[in-house]
């Protein structure tokens, strides 16, 4: 009976859970003190689950029967570690048990992190406007997280046409693209975005649309340097200037790619394009960030509009389900058998001990009506 109370009490703890460590991969010791959440991936943004503290070692638990793909998508797990948040994504196959999440020491200096690529892709339209894509890829390549709220890891500057109204949506390593909101410069129309680089590769993709008639100038002021500025022109647009290098024409798209040198930037641009109108159908699959060399040599356009990542649906079947509560099942299965067998070794002893009686009690019967009958005669 004790046995069956102990699985009663303990049968909770057999549904599946998430446990691991947080480990300081700057110093290579366990992270102690991290908080670190548990989201469920939804088409709805991710679902907050639960939240708890890592102990003395690091580790973490959470007892929540939670799967990933079931109920929606990958499993999210955040932890916060010296004021950055850190991401693992277990998608569905993803072991639940010792998962290692890395974290590191911050700095306000940039130290092994820098701007690897900066992109410019150009659109304007009939109507006198004119959109601007930019992209930032920043590489960090030491052991420490780039992180200066006071500054910020991006600094840049827009026209004044385009009024401060811009889109920014970050990046980081193993995370979800995120809305950032730009803080002001310390100068009219600059901005500086508090975003800390973690050690990998992050990338930074603005938009901004302001009132453009071609031909005309563009003029742009780059606040954050890093290496050669990339300025795309989409078919249908040129672009004139001394300060510009042609690098080639992309092969699918037709797209022609200038480099460009800053800190200012000045050119002129005429006629009006789009680069989705001149996307062939089905292009392929577009990467994110950065651009490389196409198979003929020439420079291939990789820069595109941050692509959110799709979300897998869950769609078991009767045996997934099963196998998901399998434990519970065994568990069940289990404490009935033994209720069984508890009952049986109760019921049993009892019903030997009732034969027993009655067999006692025929036997005294026999043996005085044998003792009558011996007096009869």
């Amino acid at each position: 009976m004790r046995l069956f109370t102990a699985l009663l009490v303990c049968a909770p703890f057999a549904i599946a859970g998430v446990d691991g460590i947080v480990t300081n991969a700057t110093s290579g010791k366990p992270a102690s003190g991290a908080t670190v959440t548990l989201f469920q991936t939804s088409q709805q943004g991710p679902q907050f689950l639960n939240s708890v503290k890592t102990d003395a070692q690091g580790k973490f638990v959470f007892t929540e029967d939670v799967a990933p793909g079931r109920g929606g998508g990958p499993l999210l797990l955040q932890a916060v570690y010296g004021g950055v948040q850190y991401n693992k994504m277990l998608p569905p196959g993803s072991p639940l048990t010792a998962v290692e999440i890395p974290v590191f020491e911050s700095s306000k200096a940039a130290g092994g992190a820098k701007i690897d690529q900066h992109m410019i892709l150009l659109e304007p339209s009939a109507d006198g406007n004119l959109t601007v894509s930019e992209s930032y890829v920043f590489r960090n390549d030491g052991k420490t997280t780039w992180n200066n709220p006071d500054a910020g890891t991006l600094q840049f500057a827009l026209p004044a046409a385009a009024q401060g109204k811009v889109e920014v949506n970050a990046l980081a390593p193993g995370g979800l693209p995120l809305r950032k909101a730009p803080d002001a410069g310390p100068k009219p129309n600059t901005f500086k975005l508090d975003f800390p680089i973690k050690p990998g590769e992050s990338r930074v993709d603005m938009q901004w649309t302001m009132p453009f008639k071609t031909p005309a100038d563009f003029v742009y002021q780059i606040l954050s340097k890093g290496g050669q500025t990339r300025i795309i022109a989409p078919v249908g647009v040129t672009f004139k200037g001394d300060s510009l290098k042609n690098l080639g024409q992309e092969p699918r798209t037709k797209a022609t790619i200038w480099g460009a040198d800053g800190p200012t930037i000045k050119f002129q641009v005429e006629g009006a394009g789009s680069l989705a109108d001149s996307a062939p159908a089905g292009g392929g699959e577009g990467g994110g960030g950065g651009g490389g060399e196409s198979g003929t040599g020439q420079p291939a356009l990789t820069m595109n509009l941050p692509r959110l990542y799709g979300l897998a649906l869950g769609s078991a079947d009767f045996w997934t389900t099963a196998l998901a509560v399998k434990w519970i099942l065994l568990s069940i299965f289990f404490m009935l058998t033994l209720g069984f067998v508890l009952l049986y070794r109760k019921t049993v002893p009892a019903a030997q001990a009732q034969a027993a009686k009655e067999a006692a009690a025929e036997a005294a019967a026999g043996r005085k009506a044998s003792k009558n009958a011996r007096g009869r005669s």
